[in-house]
């Protein structure tokens, strides 16, 4: 543990108390720095016999003010340790990716129900839990200024951080486009919840670290902040397809008319939303490009990050550019292609971190792991996809 700022360097480098030899501490301050540690030490065996810990108390008290003598320019000051301290407290993302999923779903199920048989008490119910998706979108908001102000660097340097920020930019184009459609701010709210969920898994390391070298450019901001927000919409597509696919399992002959201006409102959406990741993920390609020629000398190298990147710009070019070819018109392929494609920046984001070796391997776990859950989702979209064809072709739902 490096605890003695060496005097005057102009790199201001710490030292632990073994290191000592390696430095040469002149007058009082090498005889403070070698035999502060053992006093205080000394002073805590005696203090658990008349458990009176002042005099240890006063020399921490002393440490502490020679590591502000010398230090001072790297220690992080009373208010950040203070926010430090509040944001473990409280832990607002732990918290929040219950709070999504709860009031996601149960939002979910009353607009379902208002599809069926609607009235007058729950346009306030809706109303309510629009208020409270805002609300917790602005907790969410709190917590990343929170973590920019205690790190001192944009909140989306490691694995842990870009996906609570995937998390918000998902929410935060649910809220935008939820303006003209409740069920697509409902579904993103479950889906925020879901990658906050899966943020504070095991695998992941929420500890607020130094940014790795690489990594300590302004590009972070900019690269970073539209490449990985670029997931929000792709996240958003994918929701809104699974759930225009379920509204085609539960239409029936009574309620096809509703269900199908449900079903044209999400397309719709689902499009913009896509649109909008694509243009952004586009932007952040090139952007990366500049970066890495800064950082390694050149615009483009193959590496597998970057033409994983590619890859997703060309999937989701073709999804937005379906409707150009009559056999592939419609709501049904448009929806299901939207959910397929997501697989693709599932690849950029995870696959190429955890399974492929390249020059973005910064970001990347230790373990090397497949969750259950994708063999899962596998089976999940095969079923949903074949099932709704059949019944969106049923009851001719173009």
């Amino acid at each position: 543990m490096r605890i003695f700022p060496i005097p005057n360097d102009p790199n201001n480098k710490w030292v632990s108390y073994p290191e000592l030899a390696e430095v040469n501490f002149s007058g009082k301050d090498s005889l403070y720095v070698r035999n502060i540690l053992p006093l205080y030490f000394q002073s805590l065996r005696l203090a658990q016999q008349d458990q009176n810990y002042e005099q240890a108390d006063n020399l921490l008290e002393s440490i502490h003010g020679f590591q502000k003598k010398f230090g001072s320019e790297v220690m992080p000051s009373e208010d950040t340790i203070n926010t430090e301290i509040a944001y473990n407290k409280y832990d607002i993302f732990k918290k929040l990716y219950s709070w999504y999923i709860y009031a996601g779903t149960l939002f979910f199920i009353i607009l379902i129900i208002q599809i069926f048989k609607s009235n007058r008490w729950m346009s306030y119910v809706i109303l309510g839990f629009k208020a409270l998706l805002v609300l917790l979108f602005l907790a969410h908001t709190a917590g990343l200024i929170s973590r920019w102000y205690i790190s001192g660097h944009a909140p989306w340097s490691d694995a842990y951080e870009s996906m609570i920020y995937v998390a918000w930019a998902t929410q935060f184009f649910g809220l935008v486009f939820g303006r003209k459609s409740a069920l697509t701010m409902a579904a993103t709210a479950f889906v925020a919840g879901m990658i906050l969920m899966i943020a504070h898994w095991n695998w992941m390391d929420p500890a607020i670290a130094n940014l790795v070298p690489v990594l300590d450019s302004y590009w972070l901001m900019i690269h970073v902040a539209v490449i990985v927000g670029s997931y929000g919409p792709f996240a958003l597509g994918m929701i809104i397809g699974v759930v225009s696919l379920l509204l085609m399992l539960v239409a029936t002959s009574e309620n096809r008319k509703k269900v199908k201006l449900q079903i044209k409102e999400l397309t719709i959406i689902n499009e913009l939303a896509l649109t909008i990741g694509l243009i952004m993920l586009t932007i952040g390609n090139f952007l990366g490009g500049m970066w890495a020629n800064e950082s390694w000398g050149r615009y483009w190298g193959w590496d597998p990050k970057e033409t994983w990147a590619l890859i997703s710009i060309m999937v989701y070019a073709f999804v937005i550019h379906m409707r150009l070819i009559p056999g592939l018109r419609g709501p049904w392929i448009f929806n299901l292609m939207s959910v397929v494609a997501f697989a693709s920046i599932m690849m950029t984001y995870f696959g190429v971190n955890f399974y492929l070796v390249g020059l973005h391997s910064y970001a990347s776990g230790d373990k090397i792991i497949t969750p259950s859950f994708v063999y899962y989702a596998l089976v999940i979209v095969f079923v949903l996809g074949t099932a709704s064809f059949f019944r969106s072709k049923r009851l001719y739902i173009k």
